[in-house]
């Protein structure tokens, strides 16, 4: 009875699994949504705990006994989660993603070593192999750790990286050899422990060296990548970590963590070609390491920017400007996450809306450090969500609109994806801002952006340029528009 309970407890799980991430595609509904997915991801861990059952070394049937470390573990982690999560700022978001997820990684493969010396003493049993497939068995595990560990040490590195921790984007030479090297030697290993053509007192040696192996990939797989480059590296990250969770489904014959696995894997992979796709990138290139070194950065003086001239304007002006507008079109930034001006932006433009000035923001797919971070940047403040339009969606509109307020965004803005083949960010799909009345950017200085490369938009006759952090410029023009 307690075997039908749990399968259908997991049952229960795997549809909330999949109602709640349908749910999170929409923002009125997506905090029910993951509310959903949770107390599917509860009720998973509770039933496992009480309903879970075993064959130990005597051949009884058993369940789970050691509840006060389990408990314990569960009243640390949950703690510290929650801890993390409220004390968090917007601008920490992706170092907190990265941090999450590679937990996610390294929990995978430790299942898998937990269970490999149960694997070695399995495919020596003759009367275990006869029942049993010992190379789909093995592979399991070892795909488990080789993939989990990976997601570990390379979301650990883009941790660091996101944080500021590892502020140069360190490259050895021969870089994509020796990458390309490596991760056939940990696929050919694999293989090899697997099939189980390795005698087996070097089998557990080998094991580690395999761990070691694809923990090191993950390191140089991102060590290199730019800043700019990081939504992709995120995504992927985060696939690989539901991929290695479904082979632990598989390896327990556990449901809701087959379901929940690939889920996040598949979910991963799709933002990932989507990522691909708006950094003009192929999936090829981001898993053998062939990106994130479109060249060196060339700063503002070394191409001539300091010849040329560019206009800038004040909060007065501004606001003057706005207040006369039919139409303004906003494109929120990295910049405006480190000046936690989300909540001043949303108070412009419902002052703007009530002078019946249309108002958009320009969301762009890799704005920011993470999938999505403008969009939940936005939310916090309670932007009505449609009032957030995509690239594709918006870029005709530009053409329409009176002023266009750039805050905190460079790269995705660079004319030069569109005009300079020798850009190192040519091709890339970016908001075609230049087609505005008037160009306002928002910049503390006319440093590069994260790219490493100067942008033309900044010296062009429409554009004019309002230096100063974003919160304290945007509460100018807000106290502006209110004597006005």
């Amino acid at each position: 009875m307690s075997d039908f309970t749990l399968e259908i407890s997991y049952l229960i799980a795997s549809i909330c699994y999949i109602l709640g991430l349908k749910m999170m595609a929409g923002p009125k509904t997506a905090r029910n949504g993951n509310l959903l997915a949770a107390f599917g991801m509860t009720l998973a861990i509770f039933t496992t705990i009480y309903l879970y059952q075993y064959e130990n070394d005597e051949k009884e049937i058993i369940g789970l006994s050691n509840h006060i470390w389990i408990f314990s573990g569960i009243a640390v982690g949950a703690i510290i989660g929650w801890v993390a999560a409220v004390k968090v700022q917007m601008t920490a978001m992706p170092q907190m993603v990265s941090l999450f997820n590679g937990m996610g990684g390294a929990c995978a493969a430790l299942i898998a070593l937990v269970e490999f010396p149960k694997a070695l003493i399995h495919i020596q049993d003759p009367i275990w192999l006869e029942d049993h497939n010992a190379i789909l068995y093995m592979s399991t595990i070892l795909c488990g750790l080789v993939i989990g560990s990976t997601s570990f040490s390379g979301s650990m590195v883009a941790y660091l990286k996101l944080n500021g921790n590892l502020k140069k984007d360190i490259r050895l030479p021969f870089y994509n050899i020796i990458n390309t090297l490596l991760i056939f030697g940990v696929v050919g290993l694999t293989i090899c422990l697997a099939g189980n053509h390795i005698p087996t007192e070097n089998f557990e040696t080998w094991t580690y060296i395999l761990l070691a192996g694809a923990s090191l990939y993950g390191i140089l797989f991102v060590l290199p990548i730019g800043g700019a480059d990081m939504p992709v590296v995120i995504s992927l990250l985060n696939s690989f970590t539901g991929m290695a969770a479904m082979f632990g489904g598989f390896m327990y014959d556990n449901m809701a963590m087959l379901t929940g696995g690939i889920l996040v894997g598949s979910a991963g992979t799709i933002l990932t070609v989507v990522m691909c796709k708006a950094m003009n990138r192929s999936l090829t290139n981001v898993i053998f390491g062939a990106f994130g070194t479109g060249g060196k950065a060339v700063s503002a003086s070394s191409n001539g920017a300091a010849q040329k001239s560019y206009k800038e304007t004040n909060a007065s002006d501004l606001a003057v400007l706005l207040n006369y507008s039919q139409k303004v079109i906003i494109v929120p930034g990295y910049g405006l996450a480190v000046a936690q001006a989300q909540h001043v932006v949303h108070e412009m433009e419902e002052l703007l809306s009530e002078r019946d000035v249309e108002v958009k923001y320009a969301i762009h797919p890799v704005a920011g450090r993470m999938p999505g971070h403008m969009n939940v940047l936005l939310a916090e403040s309670n932007v009505d969500y449609d009032k957030l339009v995509e690239m594709d969606d918006i870029n005709a509109e530009f053409s329409t609109c009176d002023v266009v307020m750039v805050l905190g965004a460079n790269d995705v803005v660079n004319p030069a994806a569109k005009e300079d083949p020798s850009s190192p960010i040519y091709g890339m799909p970016i908001l075609n801002v230049e087609d505005a009345k008037t160009t306002i950017v928002n910049k503390r200085s006319m440093n590069v952006g994260y790219a490493g490369i100067d942008n033309d938009l900044f010296y062009r006759d429409k554009t004019n340029m309002l230096f100063g952090d974003a919160k304290k410029v945007l509460t100018e023009i807000v106290s502006e528009l209110k004597n006005l």
